[in-house]
């Protein structure tokens, strides 16, 4: 490898939790950060960071930058000193706004050390330090590997991976407010402990959930995608989600969730409601002076990709 080479990589958004998934249950979508990783002269004050794109200017260009911090920690991880640098950063994912752009970084910069270092490194252990970095699988796990993935871990500790069928008959469609929702606000916003009944209810809906997306059914997704462990909290951080839930499903949707930690929600349909979904909730959070972008998505089964040029 030419020391003059650039790296690219591009790494999709994620939806997590999906109702009743808390915390273990995410989703590729075919939204996208780019990342171009250009090794410098050994002597080269590093990082050199640039960002254009979506929310740029509020990415630090220092040290600090979460795709930098990444790439020194797989290096540190490895025990090697990390080469001097150039990061170029493209954003089309918004930030903070419950679509894994953090988690597109934590990604990047990983695979960007790990190319750069030869690739002493698995997708597994990769996997492992990007949910160590993230601290929770969600997202992470299918920016990196694409499509939808169930993590849990085992008893002795490791993360196992499990990938989710997702049928293509089962369309995303998000809609992305014009205000930020800071993940650590939406955590704050959840009780320390929940009850069994809780959890029970959630077991149960997650078992729809993966039977309904994978067939396809329409009854098992109106079921599914309710939750009480983390919605009903964090629902007061989102104004205007009862009259946005109820747009969505009178358009044809099987429900609305909140997407991650939000402010983004997440609605599932069928390929013939999907544009009218987008619309019903684009035109109902109008109506009450809020700003929104909506998009008919698709499930990205490629995760993150990377070329040398």
């Amino acid at each position: 490898m030419s020391n003059t080479q650039t790296l690219t990589i591009q790494v999709p958004a994620t939806t997590a939790n999906i109702g009743p998934g808390f915390d273990c249950l995410g989703a590729a979508l075919s939204l996208y950060n780019r990342f171009q990783f250009t090794r410098l002269a050994d002597d080269a004050e590093a990082p050199i960071i640039q960002a254009t794109g979506q929310g740029a200017e509020q990415l630090p260009t220092d040290d600090k930058n979460l795709v930098y911090r990444a790439f020194v920690s797989t290096y540190q991880h490895l025990g090697q000193t990390p080469p001097a640098i150039k990061i170029d950063i493209h954003l089309d994912i918004p930030q903070a706004r419950g679509l894994g752009s953090s988690a597109t970084a934590i990604i990047a910069g990983l695979i960007g050390a790990n190319q750069f270092a030869n690739q002493p490194l698995d997708p597994a252990d990769l996997l492992q330090l990007a949910i160590d970095l993230e601290g929770h699988p969600d997202n992470v796990v299918p920016a990196m590997v694409g499509g939808c993935c169930l993590a849990a871990k085992d008893l002795a500790g490791k993360w196992q991976i499990c990938p989710i069928d997702w049928s293509p008959e089962v369309v995303p469609i998000v809609a992305i407010p014009d205000f930020e929702l800071k993940t650590d606000l939406a955590r704050n916003a959840l009780p320390d402990t929940c009850g069994y009944g809780d959890a029970i209810f959630n077991m149960a809906h997650l078992g729809f959930l993966i039977k309904g997306l994978e067939q396809a059914d329409p009854a098992l997704l109106k079921t599914a995608l309710d939750d009480k462990l983390h919605q009903p909290y964090r629902l007061q951080l989102i104004a205007g989600f009862a009259e946005a839930y109820q747009a969505a499903l009178k358009a044809g949707a099987y429900g609305l969730v909140i997407s991650g930690a939000g402010p983004t929600l997440l609605a599932l349909g069928d390929r013939e409601s999907a544009g009218a979904i987008a619309s019903a909730i684009r035109n109902q959070w109008q109506t009450a002076n809020r700003s929104v972008e909506t998009q008919v998505l698709k499930i990205d089964r490629q995760g993150a990709i990377a070329q040398f040029t």
